[in-house]
């Protein structure tokens, strides 16, 4: 489980295809602290640390992962959000995120409100119940955020520089795709209603 505040980001520095997996290599600046078989959120996907060689480390994803999320448009040199499991005995800053992506959102619009940044992303509907509510939480590439504006099938969420410079949002500009985990809490309380 994780808490959707970033600790660090990892830079890209190789993928490699096997038959419909794909591996990536990244650098990041824990990764002495990383072990195999740990759990780190990418962009908000969970994956499995598989290898670690010197100052890099390797997670694979499957055609599920890729199929599902923005992972499988990265490029050696991208930056991407990281986020180790949550600890038993932490603070739990952000909320409940599992890092298990629901869908794919494009970013709409990025507003320079001079001081903060409004991001608006669009989203298709989906019956498993992902919907957004203002001033819920909604976890965009690995970052746990408040929704301003929720809608249909869109939403918005106001920046504040730190997050803006500390993540990889200040490269997000509008028709990028970004990864989108809906509250784990609403996703249940709606699938309950509809029976």
């Amino acid at each position: 489980m994780f808490t959707g505040i970033i600790e660090a980001q990892a830079e890209v520095v190789g993928i490699r295809d096997e038959h419909t997996n794909r591996h990536f290599t990244l650098r990041c600046p824990f990764t002495h602290e990383l072990k195999i078989d740990q759990s780190v959120a990418h962009n908000g996907v969970c994956l499995t640390v598989v290898a670690i060689e010197g100052d890099t480390y390797t997670v694979t994803a499957i055609a599920e992962t890729l199929s599902r999320t923005n992972l499988g448009k990265l490029k050696q040199g991208d930056k991407v959000n990281l986020e180790r499991c949550l600890l038993a005995h932490s603070r739990y800053d952000g909320h409940i995120v599992q890092g298990h992506v629901d869908q794919v959102g494009i970013c709409e619009e990025v507003r320079d409100q001079q001081g903060s940044w409004l991001f608006r992303f669009r989203y298709q509907p989906q019956a498993a119940g992902n919907i957004t509510v203002e001033k819920g939480s909604i976890c965009v590439n690995g970052i746990s955020l408040t929704v301003v504006e929720s809608g249909e099938d869109y939403f918005s969420v106001a920046i504040i520089p730190y997050t803006y410079d500390f993540t990889n949002l200040h490269t997000v500009k509008p028709g990028d795709q970004v990864n989108l985990e809906f509250d784990i809490i609403g996703k249940y309380v709606a699938r309950l209603l509809k029976k």
